[in-house]
């Protein structure tokens, strides 16, 4: 999803402890609690933002989200 022009991601913890490590940050709906399996993917990355919304639809697909 979009949020604040920000691609919000949901992917597995460790997937997102790798890119919150300089890609962007762990999303906390503003709840002021982040959420341990989505990232808020930054403007600025270089990660290509194509490929990380597939990888999230595939590992949502998975049921273990």
């Amino acid at each position: 999803m979009l949020v604040q022009d920000r691609l919000v991601l949901k992917l597995p913890e460790p997937r997102v402890d790798a890119l919150a490590a300089g890609h962007g940050d762990r999303w906390d709906a503003d709840k002021g609690r982040p959420m341990r399996e989505s990232l808020a993917l930054s403007p600025t990355s270089d990660e290509p933002s194509d490929s990380l919304a597939q990888e999230s639809l595939a590992f949502v697909a998975t049921g273990r989200a």
